[in-house]
């Protein structure tokens, strides 16, 4: 039997949807036990959560000062120390997993795994590589501990009716002195998260200036959508970075996806690969984003865009 551990991803408060899905990728495993472990200086509110998660067997809450922020050099040493008896430890492939993950890889001294989109079997995988333009099956071997994290997008997220008991746990591991929280700063947002929405609207570099993304905003506002951006407007300074779809940035799945003055660069389609719907509005008719478009609109964005709002 598999003994899997699940690294909750939250903000303290909810339980990120990228768990919900990691825990459905484990459950793929035949004969899998999978636990929970949420970090948190106060894990009771969010455990509950963990624990109404289908296939979850138990959740693990360790709760110490140090953990009230996601800090993934002081969260590593005290998986590495839980995580003894396990044979796969999962985490989710987002900006939390992709930091957290490999350290605890370093620290067992195995080879990560990332991006699992299928399951084969317990040790077998597969995962996209050359920007998803093939898919790589990756053996691990049998006699290691699995430390992998999980592409959230080709998963749907566990369902909810589980009571699993939930268990406090005392883990003793050394902490780093030279990595310690400072501050966190965030825009606020009434928008929903990129990663998690069923609707986004994205603006690329023709946008031209960080003024004009408010039409992109005012759409997605209209739709209720999450707003992304391709690396060419975010690198152009017209958004933050987190706000970055692609290959390099985030990958989503959402029912409908949005893409304005973006081009289609290989690096952005590995980011929306797996959306439901995707609608390009661009000015070139020769634009790569219109092969992959299930409905393309070829034109001046600033006159169809505040149309497109007004109308709904």
């Amino acid at each position: 039997m598999s003994k899997i551990l699940v690294i909750a991803e939250h903000d303290g408060v909810m339980l990120n949807p990228s768990t919900a899905k990691t825990v459905s990728c484990a459950s793929k495993i035949d004969g899998a036990e999978i636990d929970v472990v949420v970090f948190a200086s106060s894990a009771k509110e969010i455990a509950g959560q963990a624990a109404a998660l289908q296939s979850v067997t138990r959740v693990l809450t360790v709760e110490r000062q140090e953990n009230e922020h996601a800090v993934a050099a002081v969260l590593a040493p005290q998986i590495v120390v839980l995580c003894e008896g396990y044979s796969h430890v999962f985490g989710p492939s987002t900006t939390f997993g992709r930091d957290l993950m490999p350290q605890v890889a370093a620290l067992l001294g195995v080879n990560q795994i990332s991006d699992i989109m299928s399951v084969l079997s317990s040790h077998s995988f597969k995962r996209p590589v050359y920007a998803g333009n093939a898919i790589l099956t990756v053996e691990a071997p049998v006699d290691q501990i699995v430390v992998a994290t999980v592409r959230t997008a080709s998963y749907a997220a566990s369902g909810t009716g589980n009571s699993a008991p939930v268990s406090t746990t005392n883990v003793d591991a050394e902490l780093p002195t030279h990595t310690r929280f400072v501050d966190l700063q965030s825009g606020a947002t009434d928008r929903p998260d990129l990663q998690t929405a069923n609707k986004v609207v994205s603006g690329g570099r023709a946008l031209g200036s960080s003024e004009n993304f408010e039409i992109i905003y005012k759409l997605a506002d209209k739709l209720g959508a999450g707003v992304g951006a391709s690396r060419a407007a975010v690198d152009a300074g017209y958004v933050p970075n987190e706000m970055q779809v692609g290959q390099t940035g985030k990958i989503i799945a959402p029912d409908l996806y949005i893409a304005i003055g973006i081009s289609g660069a290989i690096q952005h389609l590995t980011g929306i690969k797996d959306a439901g719907t995707i609608v390009a509005i661009n000015k070139d008719e020769e634009a790569p984003i219109f092969e992959v478009a299930d409905i393309g609109l070829a034109g001046d964005l600033f006159s169809i865009v505040p149309e497109l709002t007004d109308a709904l």
